[in-house]
């Protein structure tokens, strides 16, 4: 997720996408993302297990913030918010 200015990069797991994006959206987290205005879905994964999915955030957020913004480029190089998509 990001900000409105692209310019934050926060990286979650969640069981309930669609609804952990509107709490973030409407500001309902306390939080780093209620603190940076990050409220824009730009990549996601989705994972059938919970332990893949930790291990993946893992594995992301311990990338640098150019690995991450590569990932963003290759799914959606517009930085588009994905939320009505999912």
């Amino acid at each position: 997720m990001t900000n409105k200015y692209n310019s934050v990069i926060y990286t979650g797991v969640t069981n309930d996408l669609k609804k952990r994006i509107y709490e973030h959206k409407n500001k309902l987290v306390p939080g780093f993302t209620k603190k940076y205005n990050v409220n824009k879905l730009v990549y996601y994964e989705i994972f059938h297990d919970i332990y893949s999915a930790i291990t993946r955030e893992k594995q992301i957020k311990a990338g640098s913030r150019q690995d991450k913004i590569a990932l963003v480029d290759k799914m959606n190089p517009n930085y588009e918010d994905l939320y009505n998509e999912i």
